[in-house]
Parts: structure tokens; C-alpha cells; sequence
């Protein structure tokens, strides 16, 4: 293990530009998990980090001190307080981060059971939805070139860790990406406010892909015109939308709740 008191230090620096940058976690294809259960998720379900950054005054912490305990010495940097708090985006309470490469998945076929997400680009959003697909076992969770980066903190930080729980496939051309899941005998659900049949009366089993658009516009026309069938969900007088993320989870569940248990749609 290193200790580390000077903010000079080039590891601690590096860490650093990978959490304020945008631009160096997509070219070096690292980003940073901020928090033990993120980090033990990912050491669960991938693999060890690269480096690991621990408050020094919280080591003997259970919880900290078993993810010390799985990561080689030479990876572990040990901070003070205050310099831990110079260089993460959450408070120095949280104790410890983790430089890793995420899981990529270039290419890989369609699913079962998939939610495409075409130009999400609030990154609550993103990573809100990525955490209800895991849970509703989606397959795969497309998303096109304009989506908020999956592996921004925001965006780890409302996922929760169910980025690895399921794929993740970005930067994906979706009307082609599409056209192929229909070619394969999949079908498209568009997810719509208005002038569609209710979510709940409509037969979401088989082979599908549930399509969420971004928060202002919706779903673009090019895949409206490629859906098998438009949902909508209904809603109480006087409201006109829901939050993106949270007609997600609704479309989502429905679907897993009539493929999980067999039940038909409502009348």
C-alpha cells in the first residue's frame, strides 16, 4: 500500500482527471466508481480495479478493509481526509474510490428482452433506468450516440451498480439496430404520451424492445414508423407526462410482469 499526502502525486492526479473530465474516461475507456458497494459489485461481478484510493484514517473499517483486502498492495493508495476530498466528487465520507475498466460490449445479439433508450441525455435518467432494467431482467440496454455516457459518476452513481448486471451496448445507429432485431422476428414497442393503446392492455411477451426517446422530444419519427405497436401510459386527469426514467420502469415492469408469471394483458 502507498501512502499518499501530496496532491502532486502523478496516480492521484491521473484519478483526478478521470473523475473531472469527461473526455479522458472516454478516450482512456476507464471511469471512476465512487463507493464501497459500487466497487464491490464491480469486484464481484468483473474484476479487480486498477487502482483503489482509501481514506487513511478509515481502514480498519470492516467493509473498507475487506476491499483492501481482495486488491494487490501495489493498486492501494492511502489519502488523508482532505486530500480525498480535493480529488472525488462525492464527500470524504464515502472513503473510497476506484479506478476500472468497464465492461464493453461491441457487438452482440439482440436479446430477448430489451430497452433501447434513443437520446436520453440526462444522466439521472440514464442511470435510474439502467437500475430498473436490471431488476426487471432486461437483456441488453441499447443506447444511442447521444445518451448521456453510461459510465459518467452521475450516472454510476443512480445505477447503483446494475451496470453490471446487465449489458450495456453505446453508441449504437438504433433504427439499424432496429431493423435487424425486426429481421430476427423481434418486436418494437415504442413508448408514447398519447394516442396509444394503455401499457397495461397490451401483449408485451415474446421477443421485444421497449424504446424510451429523450426527455424534451420523445422517440424520433424514424423509429415511431419501425414500432410493431405504440404504448402509452394512462394517467390521471390534469397530468400530461411522466418523468423519462420513471415511464421506463413502468413500461419495464409491466413487461416483466406478464412474461415472468404468464398473465395476459389487462382488458
Amino acid at each position: 500500500m502507498q501512502r499518499i499526502t501530496s496532491r502532486h502525486n502523478e496516480r492521484l492526479r491521473e484519478v483526478a482527471r478521470l473523475i473531472e473530465s469527461s473526455r479522458d474516461r472516454r478516450k482512456s475507456g476507464r471511469c471512476v466508481l465512487e463507493g464501497a458497494h459500487l466497487i464491490d459489485v464491480y469486484m464481484s461481478r468483473i474484476g479487480l480495479p486498477e487502482t483503489l484510493v482509501v481514506v487513511d484514517d478509515r481502514l480498519d473499517e470492516p467493509t473498507i478493509a475487506a476491499l483492501v483486502a481482495r486488491v494487490p498492495s501495489s493498486r492501494v493508495l492511502a489519502v488523508p481526509r482532505t486530500l480525498y476530498s480535493d480529488i472525488g466528487a462525492l464527500p470524504p465520507d464515502v472513503a473510497v474510490l476506484a479506478v476500472v475498466t468497464p465492461p464493453r460490449i461491441a457487438a452482440a445479439a439482440p436479446g430477448n428482452f430489451c430497452l433501447v433508450l434513443e437520446d436520453v441525455q440526462d444522466p439521472g435518467n440514464v442511470g435510474s433506468m439502467i437500475r430498473s432494467a436490471a431488476a426487471a431482467g432486461v437483456d441488453q440496454v441499447v443506447l444511442s450516440p447521444h445518451c448521456a455516457f453510461a459510465w459518467a459518476p452521475k450516472v454510476l452513481r443512480a445505477g447503483q451498480g446494475a451496470h453490471f448486471l446487465t449489458a450495456l451496448i453505446e453508441g449504437v445507429a438504433v433504427a439499424e439496430w432496429v431493423d435487424a432485431f425486426r429481421a430476427e422476428g423481434g418486436r418494437l414497442v415504442a413508448t408514447v404520451v398519447s394516442a396509444a393503446p394503455s401499457v397495461f392492455s397490451v401483449d408485451l411477451r415474446g421477443r421485444i424492445a421497449l424504446a424510451i426517446g429523450s426527455e424534451g422530444a420523445g422517440l424520433s419519427q424514424a423509429l415511431c414508423d419501425r414500432s410493431d405497436i405504440r404504448v402509452a401510459i394512462p394517467m390521471a386527469p390534469g397530468s400530461e407526462s411522466l418523468n423519462a426514467a420513471a415511464a421506463a420502469a413502468v413500461v419495464m415492469f409491466e413487461a416483466t410482469r406478464q412474461r415472468t408469471i404468464g398473465r395476459k394483458p389487462r382488458p
